[in-house]
């Protein structure tokens, strides 16, 4: 072992209570990144998945009717405002081309088509107002696990059956294997029977969406052959913006993606982001402060130890090695035992905080690559707490030192 290193783990073995003391405070530290990154990271994984879990990543669109102007341009105006026109119910010119389009653009990896709708749910004497939704199962699943949200019945659609939500159920008394009405706003009715009810998480949601057939959706909403939007779903969902914009130039339809519609959610993940980023470092300036204080006293107390060093004929960059190494062991023992401790804080909170329903709100997840830049971060401000410390130790007089 070198000089500098047996020198400096004496130092420390001297002053094992204030060793013990800020190594206590770098551990605390180190678990308080590891444990609130997790925690904040989980969170947002869960909102995201608790979000997206209902809907599209994207979603395109005929673009809106707009009123034309029935009088040449250079006529003067005779009115100064101009009702919006009404949008109807409209399918995606040649659709099937701009499906394959978009399902060939980069990094898209489902695409479903739908016909969605407005109608009316009745049973008996009981309605209630629903979307209808028509959807290919398959290609749907892939967009949206409603296979997985099924709690009752099975995840079937075909001519004459139906998908509802088990609040809408409720308000309908309806059961699987019952008879459901369906009328439209196109004057168009059929009777169908219930072969499932999911649970999507959401009770407005499981109360207004009923899934058909695509077909049967068709036929219901008066548009034949036709779709009246596309979903999409892409590999990284905090690109869907920008691959939704791709989807508008190339198609000319109206794109939106989740960021857009979840404009307030992404507002709050982006904050939280910051307040994360925020605490590690005032954490990161106070373990460094801790570190640089107990060095100081160091410094001070071993005023005598350094001038007969430097009386021996130890150098100055020598010196100055001592204490950096000091802050260096401080800081890799304190963030090994900080990754311990913030690893059984990842598993108490994850345990112990809960969904409504029970279920945990945020899986454990160990991210290796932030225990890693823990450590790194807490040995390199060990380092950096140092630096003065050992620079003042280093420019000791040494007959000065001994005599003091």
């Amino acid at each position: 072992m070198r000089f500098e290193w047996i020198v400096a783990l004496r130092f420390l073995r001297e002053g094992r209570m204030q060793t013990l003391l800020i190594i206590t405070g770098v551990m605390i530290g180190v678990a308080v990144i590891i444990a609130l990154n997790a925690l904040i990271t989980g969170l947002q994984e869960s909102l995201i998945t608790r979000t997206l879990g209902s809907q599209a990543h994207i979603v395109v669109r005929p673009p809106e009717e707009r009123a034309l102007p029935v009088l040449p341009r250079d006529t003067t105006p005779i009115t100064a405002h101009i009702d919006k026109r009404a949008q109807r119910l409209r399918s995606i010119d040649q659709w099937s081309q701009i499906y394959t389009e978009i399902e060939r653009s980069p990094g898209v990896v489902a695409v479903s088509p739908m016909v969605s709708g407005a109608a009316l749910a009745v049973r008996g004497t009981a309605s209630r107002a629903i979307v209808l939704m028509g959807v290919d199962p398959e290609r749907y699943a892939r967009i949206v696990k409603l296979d997985d949200k099924v709690v009752q019945g099975v995840y079937r659609l075909s001519p004459g059956t139906v998908l509802i939500g088990v609040n809408l159920a409720s308000d309908l008394g309806l059961a699987v294997g019952d008879k459901l009405r369906i009328l439209t706003t196109e004057d168009r009715a059929d009777t169908f029977t219930v072969a499932g009810l999911f649970d999507i998480g959401t009770r407005d949601l499981n109360r207004r969406w009923v899934f058909v057939h695509l077909p049967t959706a068709r036929s219901l909403l008066d548009l034949p052959g036709g779709v009246s939007n596309i979903d999409v779903a892409v590999a990284d969902v905090f690109s869907a913006e920008t691959v939704a914009r791709t989807i508008e130039s190339q198609t000319g339809l109206l794109s939106e993606s989740w960021m857009q519609t979840n404009a307030q959610l992404l507002t709050a993940l982006q904050n939280q982001t910051m307040t994360n980023r925020m605490i590690r470092l005032f954490v990161v300036i106070i373990v460094a402060l801790g570190i640089a204080s107990v060095l100081v006293v160091s410094v001070v107390q071993k005023q005598k130890e350094i001038g007969i060093l430097r009386a021996m004929g130890t150098s100055r960059g020598k010196v100055m090695a001592i204490f950096l190494i000091q802050g260096a062991v401080v800081g890799a023992v304190g963030a090994l035992m900080g990754s311990l401790l913030g690893g059984l804080l990842i598993v108490l909170l994850s345990d112990f905080m809960r969904n409504a329903d029970g279920s945990r709100l945020f899986v454990a997840h160990f991210d290796l690559q932030v225990f890693g830049s823990a450590v790194l971060i807490a040995i390199g401000s060990g380092l950096l707490a140092a630096v003065m410390p050992a620079r003042r130790a280093a420019r000791m007089d040494p007959v000065a030192a001994i005599r003091g």
